[in-house]
């Protein structure tokens, strides 16, 4: 379920980083505001106790990167942004995001392969490049916490493959379950993942480490990427939630020191959206080279996640 908010609100203060600006007409609480929001595709509160925003991905398809997903994706960062342009005179109104999944067993399945498959036959290139594009633009924009004041988490709670796994990896943190389980699996298909898996993954472990990832095929528990640095927190089966509002809490104290710190990570080993976009443009290539066995597995694993999702009630649903 997702977590319950007291309301209560933080006394205003001045932004030490969007500046100051004109006193402006009162504005209804950011956690009203973000009550408000509606997604077909995700399900979102903001606690104002501890400003941590939660976004739940509850797509309407089947559970993975649907363009209809992506814009929700999208729309829901640039609201986040907006919400600290428009209250630059106060204290920031978020300090933690947690992207989580509102589907029990599943985070996401990763890129939409169905669309690939289509795509791929036709031969339209220009069509897996848009949709790549939309897809590594939403995921440069949590790397970099929308350009806000936020520690971002990912908490994985489930199955985290392919474009799913990326989408953790380009959050500051790893929150995940023991049993939840993470991998690319583009090989087995004859592809490699091009949304952001080598960046990330080769900033974390080394590039020798990730070739060797993302050739194997293998999927990880939650557990053997803990070991291996990847995941950061470690929670037991259905303790996810629990996990996160304990590190907030134990970690809330020392918050600017870990958003500076992050900072410098990424000033350090930076991670730009060109560089994004010129793997998604080889993995386009390579999606073009794809022979029809390799497709027909694409088109087996699309089916099998149907399946999946239509046995799956949202967790928000119940």
């Amino acid at each position: 379920m997702t977590p319950s908010i007291a309301i209560s609100e933080p006394a205003p203060q001045r932004s030490p980083v969007f500046g100051r600006r004109p006193a402006v007409e009162a504005r209804e609480p950011a956690h009203i505001e973000v009550a408000r929001s509606t997604y077909r595709n995700l399900a979102v509160e903001l606690d104002p106790a501890d400003r941590t925003y939660w976004c739940y991905m509850q797509p309407e398809g089947r559970p993975s990167f649907t363009p209809g997903l992506l814009q929700d994706i999208t729309d829901m960062q640039q609201s986040i942004r907006r919400m600290f342009i428009e209250r630059a005179d106060e204290e920031p109104p978020v300090r933690y995001f947690v992207f989580a999944s509102g589907l029990p067993g599943i985070y996401s399945m990763g890129g939409d392969l169905g669309l690939f498959v289509d795509k791929i036959r036709l031969g339209d290139r220009a069509a897996l490049r848009r949709y790549a594009h939309a897809a590594i633009e939403p995921i440069h924009r949590n790397y970099v916490a929308f350009d806000t004041p936020i520690i971002t988490m990912a908490l994985v709670q489930g199955d985290a493959l392919g474009g799913g796994f990326e989408c953790a990896l380009s959050l500051d943190m790893i929150v995940a379950e023991r049993s939840a389980k993470m991998g690319l699996p583009e090989i087995l298909f004859n592809l490699f993942p091009g949304m952001g898996a080598y960046s990330f993954l080769s900033r974390r472990i080394g590039a020798v480490a990730t070739e060797r990832m993302i050739t194997s095929g293998r999927i990880y528990t939650a557990e053997e990427l803990h070991e291996i640095g990847i995941v950061d927190v470690l929670a037991e089966d259905g303790k996810g939630t629990e996990a996160v509002h304990d590190y907030i809490a134990e970690n809330g104290r020392k918050y600017n020191a870990h958003r500076a710190l992050i900072q410098a990570r990424r000033r350090v080993n930076p991670i730009t959206l060109g560089e994004l976009r010129d793997v998604v443009d080889i993995w386009a290539d390579a999606c073009l080279g794809l022979g029809e066995s390799d497709l027909r597995k694409m088109a087996r694993l699309t089916a099998a996640q149907d399946r999946r999702r239509a046995a799956i009630v949202p967790i928000a649903a119940e």
